[in-house]
């Protein structure tokens, strides 16, 4: 079973035209979204390091730091 040659005509030429046109902009839908992702991954390690920098800093802060006194016990009258 062959197929016979025909002349296209203009509804598929139109379909495959529209098809050529869905498939490229599926492909550049999906870069930029892959794209998206990974600058999103980029900015969250940045974030990440920022964060886990400050905490370090904070906690060395924390224990280069005198203990506080501790309070005095107040002494109540009973009457």
């Amino acid at each position: 079973m062959s197929k016979s040659i025909k002349a296209s005509s203009p509804d598929a030429t139109l379909r495959e035209k529209r098809r050529a046109d869905q498939a490229r902009d599926g492909l550049k839908a999906a870069a930029e979204y892959e794209a998206a992702a990974v600058a999103m991954r980029e900015k969250t390690a940045k974030l990440r390091a920022l964060r886990l920098a400050k905490e370090a800093k904070d906690a060395k802060e924390a224990a280069d730091a005198p203990p506080e006194p501790p309070k005095k016990k107040s002494k109540k009258k009973v009457e």
